[in-house]
């Protein structure tokens, strides 16, 4: 079980350790356990907040990812070493932006994680963060706007990747959850041909989450390149929206990004 203490200023930190089935064939831990590390991060502080699953079984809520941007600003090699902060940095009514470092053993910034949630209740319907949150998480509400990912509509030549969601895929929610759209990115990019972007230190990888995918739906995406890196567009069998997003590369002396709003 991982564990962790809490920071000043309302952060909190705990140890990860890269498994090996977390790596890519490079060595090297992909996008998606990034965002696995840090929705495990951000439950391990508020469980020790008090806000425990019970706790929001029993209030009849829930979090859901709307956004997130993921800065790997080093190589992080299977079998590393990371202490993990995590923070909520603000929030608006119904959602709140977390902010997470993940740094190598010497203390360098290996990766830095935003992400954006929305609070809701037993229905699926937005609700307003309960008051005692921003006390206990030492942040006031804030001006901050809701993370978006704008695209263009896709060229003619777009490469199509089919997906099928399967079992494995689901979190307990029963939806797909929000790191595996990270690895259906990389898929869809290095059958596209071009597997350096994926692995490529630094990179950036931007998701607006539309709609949440089902146990066994099939769902389309379509992925092309221009000068600035990747697009990604994910849809359903209808032709609903399910993912925008975004994979670059970023300058190696950038300071690590935020969620774009």
């Amino acid at each position: 079980m991982t564990t962790g203490h809490n920071e000043d200023a309302g952060g909190f930190s705990a140890p990860f350790r890269v498994r090996f089935d977390e790596a890519a064939p490079d060595g090297r831990l992909r996008t998606s356990g990034l965002l696995r590390y840090a929705q495990d991060l951000a439950w391990i502080h508020s469980d020790a907040l008090g806000f425990d699953r019970g706790w929001y079984r029993e209030h009849r809520l829930t979090w859901l990812v709307r956004a997130a941007n993921v800065a790997v600003l080093g190589g992080i090699s299977v079998g590393a070493g990371l202490t993990g902060t995590t923070r909520v940095v603000g929030f608006r009514r119904v959602w709140s932006r977390r902010h997470s470092e993940f740094h190598d053993a010497a203390g360098g910034l290996a990766a830095t994680v935003d992400i954006d949630w929305v609070l809701v209740d037993d229905r699926g319907v937005p609700t307003r963060i309960p008051a005692i949150f921003e006390t206990t998480f030492s942040v006031p509400a804030g001006t901050l706007v809701l993370g978006r990912v704008a695209l263009d509509d896709p060229p003619d030549d777009a490469h199509h990747q089919p997906f099928t969601v399967r079992p494995q895929e689901l979190d307990p929610m029963a939806h797909v959850n929000n790191a595996v759209y990270a690895d259906w990115i990389d898929e869809a990019v290095i059958a596209a041909g071009d597997p350096g972007a994926v692995g490529a230190i630094p990179r950036a990888m931007r998701l607006e989450y539309a709609l949440a995918a089902e146990p066994g739906a099939t769902l389309e995406g379509r992925a092309w390149t221009d000068v600035a890196g990747w697009s990604f567009r994910l849809a359903d069998a209808a032709g609903a929206e399910m993912l925008r997003a975004r994979l670059e590369p970023v300058a190696s002396d950038a300071a690590p990004a935020s969620v774009e709003g």
